[in-house]
């Protein structure tokens, strides 16, 4: 067993403490927090447990201990990882193929939040994680609600989001793992990648190392994009083959005890053209600037406008898709974002990622330059804080 940390159970009980503050102050009897396979954060934050085929949800009242509810195949995986000692069946939550387990006696919305509530009726509930939710299982929760009256079904990610955005020392433990693992793996990638490899392989060069290292999973489906086709911002490995004279970036990121981690960087295989340095060069300049702006007290909106002022007067303004960090922590892409019209104020302990993106729809290519942040009283900790520099692999 590697020395690996981990949340302990002491502040998962302490999280849905939290939530119940919030609930109390703003009037909510009960808050599912919900959860699939893609994106866990929501149940995960407060049971440590990952759905696989089914989704999820954990079930919070005002006063006492949550319920962790699941599908109905998966009750003795939950069992082995729940934080939370109640786990209930639902069959709400089965997986997409919809089978009906005849003869399995299960709950329902209504059983489970009577167990919690009794006979206390339900006034307002919300939902952590709504986007998330899949018409069945939302359908499911209206059709129980009835009961109870007319009762909308509420947004209320931001119950969970306020809190999860500014990392305890145990998650920042776990997030700084998560990157030291990371940066080795990219150290890894960057010894053996080669031309004539595709990119799916240099993606399985990636993932067998970060397990080895101790990394639970990756952070997100990695993706390596090379040549034609690097300005796609969010993508999937392809199986083209890297070529002599090609700029791929590569994204990885690695994953501990939920947290997770990323790395972008350019690389060229053979020397860098001059247009491809000036990119890259480009690329640099606008991170570093970034990070140098992040400090709590400032105005995540000012962030934003100063990096596309930025950028733009370096000639690339329209290689722009969206704001230069977002919050990392359980998933490498989490609340908040820093964007021109944010209205909040940057605090200590909030984690992101500098994530500057450029990509050309003309040239067809583009680059990511990406590392993990905490936001100090001072400044920044640059958790990953790989080299910026120009990176060629001899051909």
């Amino acid at each position: 067993m590697l020395n690996i940390p981990s949340i302990p159970l002491e502040e998962y009980k302490e999280r849905v403490k939290k939530v119940q503050a919030t609930m109390k102050k703003d009037g909510y009897d009960i808050i599912l927090a919900y959860g699939n396979e893609a994106e866990p954060q929501f149940v995960r934050y407060f049971s440590a447990y990952w759905p696989s085929f089914e989704t999820a949800g954990v079930l919070i009242a005002q006063e006492g201990d949550p319920l962790l509810l699941i599908g109905p195949e998966s009750y003795t995986y939950a069992s082995d990882r729940s934080k939370i000692a109640e786990i209930r069946r639902l069959k709400a939550f089965r997986e997409s193929s919809e089978p009906e387990y005849p003869g399995h006696k299960l709950d329902t919305f209504n059983t489970v939040i009577t167990e919690l509530l009794g006979d206390k009726p339900v006034k307002r509930l919300g939902v952590a994680g709504l986007p998330l939710m899949t018409i069945g299982v939302y359908e499911a929760l209206a059709e129980s609600l009835k009961v109870y009256g007319d009762i909308k079904i509420e947004k209320a990610d931001y119950v969970v989001n306020d809190i999860r955005m500014k990392k305890t020392e145990n998650e920042l433990k776990c997030m700084r793992a998560a990157a030291e693992i990371t940066k080795k793996t990219f150290d890894y990638v960057l010894e053996n990648i080669k031309v004539g490899m595709t990119e799916q392989q240099v993606v399985g060069l990636a993932l067998g190392k970060m397990h080895e290292l101790g990394a639970e999973r990756e952070s997100y489906p990695l993706w390596v994009l090379t040549g034609k086709g690097s300005n796609q911002a969010i993508s999937r490995p392809r199986n083209k083959v890297i070529e002599k004279g090609d700029m791929t970036f590569l994204q990885i990121g690695a994953r501990v005890d939920g947290y997770a981690s990323s790395i972008g960087r350019p690389v060229v295989f053979g020397k860098a053209t001059k247009e491809q340095k000036e990119l890259i060069e480009v690329g640099y300049k606008a991170q570093a600037d970034v990070i140098a702006m992040l400090k709590a007290g400032v105005p995540a909106c000012e962030v934003a406008k100063f990096h596309v002022k930025n950028v733009t007067e370096m000639g690339y303004g329209d290689w722009l898709l969206y704001g230069p960090c977002h919050g990392n922590g359980t998933m490498e892409g989490e609340a908040p974002w820093i964007e021109t019209n944010s209205d909040y104020l940057l605090e200590e302990n909030m984690s992101f990622c500098v994530d500057i993106f450029l990509g050309s729809k003309e040239k067809e290519i583009g680059l990511r330059m990406e590392d993990v942040v905490v936001v100090t009283k001072d400044g920044c900790e640059n958790l990953t804080n790989y080299p910026r520099e120009l990176f060629e692999i001899d051909c």
